[in-house]
């Protein structure tokens, strides 16, 4: 009976967040929201209310706990541990001309809005500050790693890393996070009314941009590439937050510190995977298939893994 309450528990904790990745995909196929909405509303998500959200998150936060610099450390190694693994696997198996593609898929995660929100489900502020701080890592890590394969495998592009360097350092994200440390480590605190004026335009960020997820999801596209697609989603949902999440425990962390780890582990691939290969003339029919597949796959993956890890009672 105790097993099954963990489980039931744990649907309450991950169901709300993919509902709304499935009520996104309904509206968009009764033609209730359309493409101009979705690119207003991720629009308005990525400048404006997600870094409202990290910024009051880090803001009220003990940083004493959250501010964990091994959790940090660990996640850029295990993240070029995977990307590696990703490249290895793809030498072997996928063709040349899909092996940057294949690699980005596999290892780069939507942690800023699906991991960001499962982990505010799970471990409530704890969840939100810990994570926003860790997303400053993964901006970094995940947009670098991707331009060093993608630019590997199409031929003719080059990367400009003075663009990419200008666009993380005005990342709202980065700059949120930026902001919040050292204000949250002043002491000083902002007038009520601006805080809850400020919790109320936040508040639109996770509802809003995993609708806009469920809406751009294509079932009709993934009936193409679908071996590789396949492959890559597997790498990305199964195989890679298994391992990680393993040497994370063999490592020494545990409770809300492994937890929070795995969430960003076992995110589906982001968007932004298939915007930055589109951009450089790649497959990105395959991109974004693998974007799909992962959504549609972490419902299921991301419900198990965190039912395991409280049934084990390490998280």
């Amino acid at each position: 009976m105790a097993l099954l309450d963990t489980f039931l528990h744990t649907l309450e904790i991950t169901l709300p967040v993919f509902a709304m990745v499935f009520i996104g995909l309904g509206l968009r196929r009764l033609g209730w929201i359309d493409a101009a909405f979705i690119n207003t509303a991720s629009a308005l998500v990525f400048r404006a209310t997600l870094p409202t959200l990290v910024f009051l998150s880090i803001v009220r936060a003990d940083l004493d706990t959250t501010l964990n610099a091994a959790l940090l450390g660990f996640f850029v190694i295990a993240t070029v541990a995977s990307f590696l693994l990703c490249w290895l696997w793809a030498l072997r198996a996928v063709p040349v001309a899909d092996r940057g593609v294949y690699v980005q898929g596999a290892f780069r995660g939507n942690c800023g809005i699906v991991g960001l929100a499962l982990a505010a489900s799970l471990y409530g502020d704890y969840g939100l500050s810990a994570g926003g701080l860790l997303l400053g890592v993964v901006i970094i890590s995940y947009n670098t790693l991707s331009v060093i394969v993608l630019t590997t495998y199409l031929p003719g592009q080059a990367a400009s890393w003075g663009r990419i360097l200008g666009d993380i350092v005005r990342n709202p994200l980065i700059l949120a996070v930026v902001v919040a440390v050292p204000f949250a480590w002043s002491g000083l605190s902002l007038p009520a009314w601006l805080m809850t004026s400020g919790d109320y335009f936040a508040s639109l960020t996770l509802p809003l941009a995993l609708m806009c997820i469920g809406g751009t999801l294509s079932l009709s596209a993934m009936r193409n590439d679908r071996k590789l697609a396949i492959s890559a989603s597997v790498m990305k949902m199964v195989t890679l937050p298994v391992l990680c999440t393993l040497a994370a425990w063999l490592a020494g962390f545990e409770g809300r510190e492994l937890g929070l780890m795995f969430l960003f582990f076992a995110s589906p691939t982001a968007a932004a995977s298939f915007v930055m290969v589109k951009a450089l003339g790649g497959n990105d029919r395959l991109a974004a298939n693998i974007v799909a597949l992962t959504t549609l796959m972490a419902s299921v993956t991301v419900t198990l893994g965190v039912f395991a890890l409280r049934t084990a009672g390490i998280a």
